[in-house]
C-alpha cells in the first residue's frame, strides 16, 4: 500500500485538534488537514509560534480554516483551563490528535513535579483526552489518535520513578513516555468498547522523522542515521485520523524496521498490548489527574 497525503478525502465540516501543531509533524498534519477543508485547531503553548504556524498554513491554503489553542501540557491546570474553553466555544470535536511531545531534554519536571516527557508526552494528553471525551462521545464518528513512537518497544512504565525518584536517564524515561502513550491508546478503545461509545482509539508513531525533537540533544545526530522528511512522517498520523482504520489500532511506516516508508500496520510491544498494565495506568492517572471518565 502506498498511501499518500493525496488519498486524504474531503474534510469540509469536520473539526480537528493537533497538538505541537507549531513545528514538525503537528504542522504537517494540519497542513494536510486543512488543505481537505477541515476546521483544523493548531494547539501549543507558545502563542507567537503558533500564529507564525498558522500565517505559513494559510500562505499555503489562503482558504485555510483554522484556530490558534493555547495549551501547556506541562500543566494539569493549563490543560484543565484550555478544555474547558474548548468545550465552551465548540459543539463538535471529530479527532484529537495527541501529538506534542519532548524527546530526551535535560532533567526537568512539569509545574506538577513529573518528570517533562511522561508529564508532557503522556499525562498531558491523558488529561487532555478526559476532559474532552464529552465532546468526542456527542461527535458522530469521532477519533483519538495517539502518538507513540518505536522507543516504545524498549520501554516500561516504573510508576516508581514518574518524578524523578532514580537517578535520570534520558533514554529510559523517553521510553517510558512513548510506551505510556501507546498502552494509553489500547487501554482507552478497550473501554470505549465497554461503554458502548462512538469513538475510535488509534496509535500512530512516525518512524526517524526530521523534527526538531532532538533539539535538547544533539540536532545534528538526525542527520547520522537514516531518516524521512517531517511531512513523510505525518502520514502515519493522517492516515489513522482519516482512513478506514480499526479501534486499537497501531500504524506506523511500512519500510524496513518502520523507519521510514508509508502507512501500514505497526508492531506493538508484548508489554504494551498487556490489559493488566492498561489498568494499572489507567488507575494511576486518574489518581494524580483527579480525572475520571469511562
Amino acid at each position: 500500500m502506498t498511501w499518500t497525503a493525496a488519498d486524504i478525502g474531503d474534510q469540509q465540516g469536520r473539526v480537528f485538534l493537533v497538538t505541537g501543531a507549531n513545528t514538525g509533524l503537528g504542522l504537517e498534519t494540519a497542513r494536510e488537514l486543512a488543505k481537505r477543508g477541515a476546521r483544523v485547531v493548531m494547539a501549543g503553548r507558545d502563542p507567537e509560534r503558533i500564529a507564525n504556524a498558522i500565517a505559513e498554513v494559510k500562505a499555503e491554503t489562503p482558504q485555510a480554516d483554522l484556530e490558534a489553542g493555547i495549551v501547556d501540557l506541562g500543566s494539569l491546570e493549563s490543560v484543565r483551563e484550555f478544555s474547558q474553553a474548548f468545550v465552551a466555544t465548540h459543539d463538535q470535536l471529530d479527532v484529537l490528535i495527541n501529538n506534542a511531545g519532548i524527546m530526551i531534554p535535560p532533567p526537568s519536571k512539569t509545574v506538577d513535579g513529573f518528570e517533562s516527557q511522561f508529564g508532557v508526552n503522556y499525562l498531558g494528553h491523558f488529561a487532555l483526552t478526559a476532559q474532552l471525551f464529552g465532546l468526542l462521545a456527542a461527535t458522530a464518528n469521532s477519533r483519538v489518535v495517539t502518538l507513540s513512537s518505536i522507543a516504545h518497544r524498549g520501554g516500561s512504565i516504573d510508576f516508581e520513578n514518574v518524578r524523578l525518584e532514580k537517578p535520570f536517564d534520558k533514554w529510559r524515561e523517553y521510553n517510558q513516555s512513548k510506551v505510556a502513550d501507546l498502552v494509553f491508546a489500547l487501554e482507552l478503545q478497550r473501554r470505549i468498547i465497554a461503554a458502548e461509545y462512538n469513538v475510535l482509539s488509534v496509535g500512530a508513531h512516525p518512524g526517524i522523522s526530521k523534527t526538531e525533537l532532538l533539539r535538547y540533544d544533539d540536532p545534528s545526530m538526525i542527520e547520522t542515521v537514516d531518516h524521512q522528511s517531517a511531512s513523510q512522517g505525518a502520514l502515519p498520523t493522517l492516515y489513522a485520523a482519516t482512513a478506514d482504520v480499526t479501534g486499537g489500532g497501531y500504524y506506523g511506516p511500512d519500510g524496513e524496521g518502520e523507519t521510514s516508508g508509508y502507512p501500514g500496520p505497526a508492531t506493538i510491544s508484548e508489554y504494551a498490548q498487556a490489559p493488566g498494565i492498561g489498568t494499572e495506568l489507567w488507575g494511576f492517572s486518574e489518581r494524580e489527574t483527579g480525572l475520571k471518565f469511562l
